[in-house]
């Protein structure tokens, strides 16, 4: 399967301009529809375990959520994949060889002797995000779709938060929560000084990551501005916790959310990596 080819085998009158957007994790996975011309969402969905499964069965999750509303019977102007894990590694673009994959990842990463690699470049900022993307999924949207894109959800936030900094923002970290991964993402006047991510299964694992990152940066938890965003909100006991150590802490809310019209969907089973991909 070739990566980063766009389906052209669908008769424009057919598309409507229907870009099918989704994201699948070990954790759970969703998806949604959206008209890319008048930037309407039409439908969305997600599921989420109870606990860590392995790809065949996210593969077949995903197979019955598409089932529930049709989604193989219908046809796409685009669709894109993102993949959820925390198998990656950047690498700066001047040192980055296509032919060296493995290298990147062997040391931080394990990585079977079966796994496939993929790469993404982080547009406009000289980097590359190497990660290892579940292929059996990958093969499935295939046989339904023909030839897509895929990505890592850390080249999409990458792209997002360093786009929508400015030069004159100070040092802030940003902190993606999702069920039982954080990802979190350091910026200073559109630089990245950190993008990690990290597995955790109580309040008290995410406290610790998130102080341990604000540590090793020498970021003052007093005065530094951590924002936290996606499920998430002030009442949660994680953010309860954080705020006991970290005085300029509040909760996120991308800009880039109130770009489509949500119409009937809740915005409940949209993920922010789903919304900046469309």
């Amino acid at each position: 399967m070739t990566k980063k080819k766009k389906n052209s085998s669908l008769n424009i009158a057919d598309k409507n301009f229907k870009k099918l957007s989704i994201q699948v994790s070990l954790n759970g996975l969703s998806f949604c529809v959206a008209d890319t011309v008048s930037q309407k969402l039409l439908i969305s969905d997600r599921v989420d375990f109870s606990e860590e499964k392995n790809p065949m069965f996210v593969k077949d999750e995903l197979q019955k959520l598409f089932q529930k509303h049709d989604i193989e019977n219908m046809q796409f102007d685009e669709v894109i994949a993102v993949h959820r894990n925390t198998l990656f590694g950047l690498v700066p673009k001047s040192l980055f060889n296509q032919n060296h994959l493995n290298e990147y990842l062997k040391f931080n990463t394990r990585v079977l002797a079966n796994d496939v690699l993929a790469y993404d470049e982080v547009e406009n900022h000289e980097l590359v995000n190497v990660y290892v993307p579940y292929t059996n999924i990958n093969n499935y949207i295939y046989e339904l779709f023909g030839e897509f894109d895929y990505m890592h959800n850390g080249t999409v936030l990458l792209q997002s938060l360093l786009n929508n900094q400015t030069q004159k923002q100070e040092t802030t970290c940003f902190a993606h929560v999702n069920k039982n991964q954080l990802d979190i993402t350091v910026l200073n006047q559109r630089k990245l000084l950190l993008y990690n991510s990290f597995k955790y299964n109580t309040k008290e694992d995410f406290a610790y990551y998130l102080l341990f990152v604000l540590e090793q940066l020498e970021l003052d938890p007093k005065t530094v501005k951590v924002k936290l965003f996606g499920e998430i909100e002030e009442d949660d006991e994680i953010y309860q916790l954080c705020y006991k150590y970290i005085q300029n802490i509040s909760i996120f809310e991308p800009s880039s959310s109130q770009l489509l019209k949500l119409g009937e969907t809740s915005t409940s089973t949209i993920d922010f990596t789903l919304i900046n991909t469309i």
